[in-house]
């Protein structure tokens, strides 16, 4: 439905592509391997990002049998790492902006390197919360840079695809930090949790050195005058030359008009004078609150302890059945990805956040109508099919096509540093949330905390399907004039 409004000065390229019915795509030329390699390979950086945040869902279980860490230790320290995560979402626009999206990707590694490091050798709680901290600096780092690269090397045609690597890889990374909780619990407890930080040390070194083989963003190189630099990289980035000179057209375009701003200043600017420029700031802001308010970060992070709520009293089923929400979470980004690029992103935002509603209120009414059960299959059959129904709608749309749509939208003066305002209000609230969650169940109950995050699930379906337009095929370099005029 949105199509039908495209802008007369659509690129004659995009506007082909996206009116070329499915059964032409033998017509269409081949899309370049080249953009998935380089995106893949920054992409891995947010399995490593993943695999932090998420490895405390069963390593606390040990944590505190070790350490003697009480509930509200637990739950600071494992949803402090989102707050801290705000240093490295702040600064990682302007350092990108800087140093360029390469280096940052290999400072990013080097934060994951030691955050763990420090943990796996922590013998109190205050060395627990330092590793957490720097940690939690190159998770935020993570979040802004591995998207921003990806959408800035990718051509049109597989953009969204591309864009939705970060978020396969960071669900990747959560599935296996729950593999190892599952694989090291049969260890003495002050060993088991110690392996579990450790296995995420050694692969920062091989990362770190592998993507500084990758090319630098385009975009990055223009902003910066290396206008031919920017051109041999379109080159070998995009399907077609014809393809490559537009995009490089597009982005001198942008950049010339922006010159007078180079130092930033410019860019907020703009956020201050032009209604678009503000529209698509508020939208990135409000998909990033509503994506993690809908308490997507409580299940992956207190999945265990919510199952264990349900009746599951064995700690080797719990860890088992956490392995299995971890599967289901990143095989489900997978339909995102092949998808996102032929039904577009609108489509699949609203089919996410309306099974993620729906989802919620069956969680939080099993825990109303059957609260106390212990070993009882039936509940926690139901609970457990409720949780992998919640983790895979979330998973199909608004998972990846939030940080996606994020990262289309972002003028190209704005991009690195909206991109860091959006990561900022996503850790925020997902801080907020993780460390909140154990004693706002205490509160109002489990029952009463799922149905409230399915109140915020049901808010972001009205908010997408009032507010955001569709993006498929669109270069971009029109992304503010569609905001603008829609």
């Amino acid at each position: 439905m949105e199509e039908q409004h495209r802008p007369d000065a659509e690129a004659p390229l995009l506007a082909a592509a996206a009116t070329k019915p499915d059964g032409a795509a033998s017509s269409s030329p081949a899309r370049n391997k080249y953009p998935f390699f380089c995106a893949v390979l920054a992409s891995m950086t947010s399995v490593l990002m993943g695999y932090n945040v998420a490895v405390t869902s069963g390593a606390q279980i040990f944590m505190a049998e070790d350490l003697g860490l009480s509930d509200t230790q637990i739950e600071l320290l494992s949803g402090a790492i989102n707050i801290y995560s705000l240093v490295g979402a702040l600064f990682a626009g302007w350092t990108s902006d800087r140093l360029g999206r390469r280096l940052t990707i290999v400072l990013t590694n080097a934060f994951f390197l030691v955050g763990p490091l420090i943990m796996t050798l922590a013998s109190g709680y205050a060395a627990l919360m330092a590793g957490r901290f720097i940690a939690g600096i190159g998770v935020g780092y993570a979040l802004v840079i591995a998207p921003v690269y990806a959408a800035e090397i990718a051509p049109a045609s597989s953009r969204g695809l591309l864009s939705s690597l970060p978020e396969i890889f960071i669900n990747t990374g959560v599935l296996l930090s729950y593999v190892s909780n599952f694989a090291f619990s049969a260890l003495p407890a002050h060993l088991s949790w110690r392996l579990m930080f450790a296995a995420g040390v050694v692969p920062t070194v091989f990362l770190a050195a592998g993507v500084l083989t990758m090319p630098e963003s385009p975009r990055w190189l223009a902003m910066k005058g290396r206008t031919e630099e920017a051109k041999a990289v379109l080159d070998r980035t995009s399907d077609t030359p014809a393809e490559a000179d537009q995009r490089l057209l597009e982005i001198q375009e942008v950049v010339d008009a922006d010159s007078n701003g180079a130092d930033g200043g410019g860019a907020w600017k703009e956020v201050a004078t032009k209604a678009g420029v503000r529209r698509v700031l508020a939208t990135v802001l409000a998909l990033q609150f509503f994506q993690q308010a809908s308490g997507i970060d409580s299940v992956v992070l207190y999945g265990p302890r919510v199952l264990a709520m349900a009746g599951v009293t064995s700690n080797t089923l719990l860890l088992g059945l956490n392995v299995l929400f971890g599967v289901a979470k990143a095989g489900s980004i997978l339909i995102a990805m092949a998808l996102a690029d032929r039904v577009g992103r609108r489509p699949l935002l609203l089919v996410s956040t309306g099974g993620m509603t729906a989802s919620l209120l069956v969680l939080g009414s099993v825990f109303a109508v059957f609260a106390g059960a212990k070993d009882d299959p039936v509940v926690a059959g139901i609970s457990v099919a409720a949780v992998v129904a919640f983790v895979c709608t979330f998973s199909v749309g608004f998972g990846p096509l939030a940080w996606v749509y994020s990262s289309e939208i972002l003028p190209l003066r704005l991009r690195g540093q909206g991109a860091g305002l959006g990561t900022a209000m996503n850790r925020v609230m997902s801080g907020i949330v993780t460390m909140t969650f154990i004693s706002l169940y205490g509160a109002i109950t489990m029952a009463g905390t799922f149905y409230l995050y399915a109140a915020v699930a049901a808010a972001s379906f009205v908010f997408i399907y009032t507010c955001l337009p569709e993006t498929r095929g669109r270069n971009l370099e029109d992304m503010e004039q569609l905001f603008r005029t829609k």
